[in-house]
């Protein structure tokens, strides 16, 4: 075949798949799409899943069926998803703990992000806070850390894990202050909020979501919001990095992603109209109502938010000196 005819050939085959992709994007979905819901049921991320799922069901016109696998932190949900055919069929919401942290933290984790899934959208980041027993008599995160230099070791905060973006926020918190404090970890967020509500340990990095229904009743005190802005449901609690120069938060972002391979215009497809829920003014005044700002990027941009994510985690896990399990 002459050099011509192959050059002829090849721009041939290339409209072809073009042809092939764009009909393949029109036609999909054909049937009910599989959304696997990683993050739990506590806090906002149920509703979450559930809000988009029924705003896509209304635009694409196919149910999305909502199954949660949070087990293993998340972990078991995503292998399913890393395994399943990348026919754009089955997506799911992820969090940067288990497809980052989960890979830091344990030894042979069998996927990797962003290698193994076709990242779709980022939707924005989970609200979270620093809460203390009103029986500490400490109104600010200042006082808090002032009390904790007076008496090393002795104020314990909760986290839901060893590694997780709660944990290292306050290994952050402690670095930056000079402060020696406690750490307990839990295996969920709601058992270490029990354990403050009964006041077995003083304070505690979570989710505002979870503790947020204790505020007015004054069973907790908020001391600083743990994100990048004030929370606009709670506009006079400042954030850690307000009264704490220098923090920089660990992430603490959700989004969906596919099987790796998944054919572009299918990406696309399912980001327009993710993007489109998303953003509509009802659907993120609900998400806030849940602790959950949306700030949504396009699969480029979040495919490198989760290369940034883990040279960041990288650091602070190296910083805590925790070693993978």
């Amino acid at each position: 075949m002459t050099p011509f005819k192959l050059a002829a050939f090849a721009a041939f085959a290339l409209a072809g798949a073009a042809t092939v992709n764009t009909a393949q994007a029109q036609a999909f979905p054909a049937k009910p799409i599989r959304m696997i819901q990683t993050l739990g049921t506590g806090g906002g991320a149920d509703p979450l899943a559930r809000l988009i799922a029924q705003r896509l069901s209304e635009t694409l016109g196919q149910p999305l069926v909502v199954e949660a696998q949070s087990g293993a932190g998340g972990s078991i949900g995503v292998q399913m998803a890393a395994r399943a055919a990348p026919d754009g069929y089955t997506i799911m919401l992820g969090s940067v703990s288990a497809l980052v942290l989960r890979g830091l933290l344990t030894k042979n984790t069998p996927y990797q992000a962003p290698r193994d899934f076709s990242p779709i959208i980022l939707l924005g980041e989970t609200v979270s806070c620093v809460v203390a027993h009103p029986g500490l008599g400490l109104n600010t995160l200042p006082e808090a850390i002032e009390y904790a230099k007076r008496n090393p070791g002795k104020l314990a905060y909760g986290s839901s894990g060893i590694g997780t973006t709660h944990h290292l926020s306050g290994v952050m918190v402690e670095q930056l202050a000079g402060a020696q404090m406690l750490h307990v970890p839990y295996k969920a967020g709601g058992v270490a909020f029990s354990d403050l509500l009964a006041g077995q340990i003083q304070m505690l990095y979570g989710i505002v979501g979870t503790v947020a229904p204790q505020l007015k009743s004054g069973k907790v005190k908020m001391l600083a919001i743990n994100a990048g802005k004030r929370y606009s449901r709670l506009p006079d609690v400042p954030t850690i990095g307000e009264v704490l120069p220098g923090y920089d938060r660990p992430p603490s972002w959700n989004g969906f992603l596919g099987p790796a391979g998944m054919p572009q215009p299918i990406v696309r497809r399912l980001y327009e109209e993710m993007n489109r829920a998303a953003t509509q003014p009802e659907v993120v005044e609900k998400l806030l109502d849940l602790g959950f700002v949306v700030d949504t990027a396009n699969p480029e941009e979040f495919t490198a938010y989760i290369r940034r994510s883990n040279e960041l985690f990288g650091k602070l896990v190296r910083a805590a000196k925790i070693e993978p399990e």
